[in-house]
């Protein structure tokens, strides 16, 4: 009998210590991010108005945000397709809800990214509706980006709840796969690991300096993951980074470039102040072009002479952090020749391929940002 009680006296303090064991949550000393982008270089009212009107009724749903509107059903283990969702839209469409300031929109569907991509730590990546399954992993820009929104919506409307939300994601998240300021683009939450790749492009460099900046050892850490992206640089030739860095290697990747990804790099450099001038200019001769395909070597060799509107979406934000608005407005204006004006297209509105009726969130939802800009 005495031990019986022993063992249940065990388990009672158990699940007391184990409720007790919560992530430390520290709200930034700094009162305000510079997440909002205060150019105003945007003025695309009609483009804008169709573009989202699009998005709002033909990708939308109750659970998310369609990763292509048309519904493709072949399977794809790397990529999602179809009517598959990615934690990436959400954290694309709650910032585009503030500067629209819509924030009951905003309030509302953070509840729904709630409910379909959290796994207690952090943000699934990926959602699959058909099997009601999340995949395992996250990807860490994902979340940075959904932990960005949450913090411009307290700076807009001053509601602390998710002003604490952003510093406790944050603060969980950084358990995962920020260990020691090393950056890591994954966890793992069956196998309880992390990856051992940094993509450079994952290091959102404003989101990091914004939560890393209350102590002197995070406020180093931070320097030194600015560092490791600049150290990625390719070299005037082709001034662009190396795709990722491998932690378990001690080398950056050779591998050829996804352009989106590569500018993103770019964006995030632009976002604190430190994107070179070499890469600005080589980046406004392939839109002056009309050449900026979506993947390169590491040598500077086109790989895939395709185009992405989501690129030049990035390219215009770059341009427009940069204090260039002729260059921001010439690069939108490329942007906005992918929008369907066939009224009666089923994807009227969008930024897409017509005849195909194909039409993938990343470039709708990056447009919807970069017109803000």
């Amino acid at each position: 009998m005495k031990k019986k009680l022993w063992i249940l006296v065990f388990l009672i303090l158990s699940i007391v210590a184990g409720c007790h064991k919560e992530t430390k949550v520290v709200l930034p000393k700094n009162k305000d991010s510079d997440f909002a982008v205060t150019s105003n270089y945007g003025d695309y009212n009609n483009q804008e108005k169709l573009l989202f009107k699009f998005v709002d009724n033909k990708m939308i749903t109750n659970e998310g945000i369609y990763t292509n509107y048309l519904n493709i059903k072949k399977s794809d283990q790397n990529n999602a397709v179809g009517h598959e969702m990615l934690s990436e839209s959400s954290g694309f469409w709650l910032e585009y809800l503030i500067y629209q300031h819509k924030y009951k929109k905003f309030r509302e569907f953070y509840k729904k990214t709630k409910k379909t991509f959290n796994q207690g730590t952090q943000f699934s990546y990926r959602y699959d509706p058909n099997s009601n399954k999340k995949a395992n992993v996250n990807a860490t820009l994902d979340d940075f980006r959904i932990i960005r929104a949450l913090q411009m919506y307290y700076e807009a409307t001053g509601n602390n709840k998710y002003r604490y939300e952003a510093a406790k994601r944050f603060a969980m998240l950084k358990n995962n796969v920020i260990k020691k300021g090393r950056i890591t683009d994954f966890y793992d939450v069956k196998e309880k690991k992390s990856s051992t790749d940094s993509s450079l492009a994952y290091y959102d460099l404003s989101t990091l300096k914004y939560f890393e900046a209350d102590t002197k050892k995070e406020k180093k850490y931070y320097q030194n993951q600015l560092k490791m992206v600049q150290r990625g640089y390719l070299g005037d030739a082709f001034p662009l980074y190396a795709s990722s860095y491998s932690w378990e290697f001690g080398a950056y990747s050779r591998d050829d470039l996804n352009t989106s990804e590569a500018l993103e790099t770019i964006l995030h450099l632009s976002e604190v102040g430190k994107v070179k001038r070499v890469t600005l200019n080589w980046l406004a001769r392939q839109v002056k072009s009309h050449e900026l395909y979506n993947s390169y070597s590491v040598n500077g060799a086109v790989v895939n002479k395709n185009q992405s509107s989501g690129s030049y979406a990035l390219a215009a934000m770059i341009f427009a952090n940069s204090h260039d608005e002729k260059m921001y407005r010439y690069t939108m204006n490329l942007m906005w020749n992918s929008q369907v004006t066939d009224e009666n297209s089923p994807i009227y509105g969008a930024l897409g391929v017509e005849k195909q009726k194909q039409a993938y969130s990343f470039n709708n939802l990056l447009g919807l940002v970069a017109s803000k800009y």
